[in-house]
């Protein structure tokens, strides 16, 4: 292995000084002349995951992987978790990038007129996802407290939604430990969350441990689960030198086997005014997160499904009249008939658009093509809107975007 492959193998290092100074000595190679320099474009992404919720990659890696698909700037997007979002910026800085933190999680919307409806969440009715944009640095700490419990009460969850899982493999000597199979693919023990993705890649990796590669896995998918499986990802499934083929098995699982398998959450869904209150209290960009009725998944890993394009209007009087601030979206995932419907409603109701490609899987590009269309100029600027918002309020709270005196900087709840 040569010094270039050994630095980027170290990215993903489970110490994070030893992933923050590869990065450092990649920099060092590249400002040398020893490795060429990206040229970066207009590109901007502001939903990354990382290991602190599920994706191949670290925050270090993360920023590596923007930086030579030449992004312009990068956020971080983990679910219920803001723990990786200091390394995220550090690694920002060493390579030159600008940055963006948020968390992304499941909101209860009990008590308001969609509960009883299926919002953008394609497992449960009543819950949604939305996110915390441009989270002030100084408050890091405030949203990693805050979803402490909520994190705890969705691992009791993830336990019990092991022993379903057992009971679908029982008859093929599969059988997954949570502690031993799923908490080490996590970074739960430095504050990560552990998601249904974590479950399905234990379940992918002890499948693959079972048969192999190929037809016998493609047998037991169809044979024993009873999952249709679509032309595209029967030949990742088939191909035995599939670099990543417990990630594409990980999506055709969570298309077709997680209704088996899933248990409603309750607990760990905090109610949605509260997560507001929240973005509130510290100068955060609360986003309703727009999913749209899918067709053919983009991704491979959502089946077609109705989301909220029936009762469109309702929503958006709803998400305005809780005090979100903000709607983001992902222009490669919806048509363009859905996506002017949805910046008309954001220009309607004042409510500020946010863009990002949610990445959580190699296969997924850092780049979004679609964003590149013209009519999408506003979203290029929108992120650097919420960059400056970001460190405006990191030097001063009061220059939140969205500041209210008397409510943002007000911790009388932590």
């Amino acid at each position: 292995m040569n010094k270039y492959d050994y630095l980027v193998d170290r990215l993903n290092n489970k110490d994070v000084l030893v992933r923050l100074e590869s990065l450092r000595e990649l920099k060092a190679m590249i400002d040398r002349g020893e490795i060429e320099a990206t040229v970066s474009g207009d590109d901007v992404n502001n939903h990354i995951h990382t290991t602190y919720s599920f994706s191949p990659y670290s925050p270090t890696k993360a920023i590596w992987m923007a930086y030579t698909s030449g992004l312009k700037t990068a956020g971080i997007m983990d679910h219920d978790s803001l723990s990786g979002a200091r390394e995220f910026i550090e690694a920002g800085k060493i390579i030159g990038m600008l940055t963006t933190i948020g968390t992304e999680c499941r909101a209860s919307m009990k008590g308001t007129p969609l509960e009883t409806l299926r919002i953008n969440n394609p497992d449960q009715k009543g819950v949604a996802y939305m996110a915390l944009h441009g989270v002030p640095h100084q408050n890091i700490d405030a949203v990693i407290d805050f979803f402490k419990p909520y994190s705890e009460a969705r691992n009791r969850r993830n336990r019990k939604m092991i022993e379903n899982i057992n009971k679908l493999t029982a008859g093929v000597d599969i059988v997954l430990d949570f502690d031993r199979d799923v908490l080490p693919l996590s970074n739960s023990f430095l504050g990560g969350s552990v998601t249904e993705r974590h479950l399905l890649y234990a379940l992918s990796k002890k499948i693959t441990e079972r048969f192999g590669k190929g037809q016998a896995v493609v047998d037991f998918l169809e044979n024993d689960f009873g999952m249709p499986i679509s032309a595209k990802v029967r030949a990742f499934l088939m191909d035995p030198d599939n670099a990543v083929y417990e990630y594409d098995l990980l999506g055709a699982l969570k298309s077709n086997l997680v209704e088996k398998f899933y248990i409603d959450a309750t607990d760990e869904c905090p109610p949605v005014k509260e997560v507001i209150a929240l973005g509130q209290r510290i100068g955060a960009i609360s986003a309703y997160a727009y999913l749209g009725d899918v067709g053919d998944s983009v991704t491979g890993d959502k089946k077609a499904q109705k989301f909220e394009d029936s009762y469109i209007d309702l929503l958006f009087e709803t998400i305005k009249g809780l005090g979100f601030n903000a709607v983001t979206y992902m222009p490669s995932r919806n048509t363009m008939e859905q996506l002017r419907r949805v910046r008309a409603l954001c220009d309607k109701y004042g409510l500020f658009q946010i863009s990002g490609e949610d990445i959580n899987s190699p296969r997924q590009k850092f780049i979004c093509e679609a964003q590149r269309n013209p009519e999408f100029a506003n979203l290029h600027d929108a992120t650097f809107a919420l960059i400056k918002h970001e460190q405006d309020a990191t030097s001063d709270i009061k220059n939140a975007m969205f500041y209210v005196e008397g409510v943002t900087g007000n911790y009388t709840a932590f």
